[in-house]
């Protein structure tokens, strides 16, 4: 299965964006499905994770304004961002974890070419 994000860009502080991630294959053979993010110099870190069950999880610097969810009909993930800040700048990846020990850990197969999002002060 191959992922492919898009719906990156340059807003302003305070703007939203969605991003898609468009599978090849069906997203629900997947136990969990999630964003993450890479800031210039920063590793890369999840944003948000929806598993099989419904469960959803997020990063505390995102809670209450970023929102997971997929469409199965369309294999497509998506990441719906509110109030954006200047810290959400970063390249967004998502990927197919494996929950372990209690965090998704990023399969190294599934890693896409990314999404920029920009957000100016």
């Amino acid at each position: 299965v191959q992922l492919v994000e898009s719906g990156g860009g340059l807003v302003q502080s305070g703007g939203s964006l969605r991003l898609s991630c468009t599978a090849s294959g069906d997203i629900f053979k997947f136990f969990a499905m999630g964003w993450y993010r890479q800031a210039p110099g920063k590793q890369r870190d999840m944003v948000a994770a929806l598993n099989s069950d419904g469960e959803k999880a997020y990063a505390d610097s995102v809670k209450g304004r970023f929102t997971i969810s997929r469409d199965g009909a369309t294999n497509t993930l998506y990441l719906e961002m509110h109030d954006l800040k200047v810290e959400d700048t970063a390249v967004y990846y998502c990927n197919a974890p494996d929950y372990i020990y209690g965090r998704y850990a990023p399969d190294p197969d599934y890693w896409g070419q990314g999404t920029q999002v920009t957000v100016s002060s």
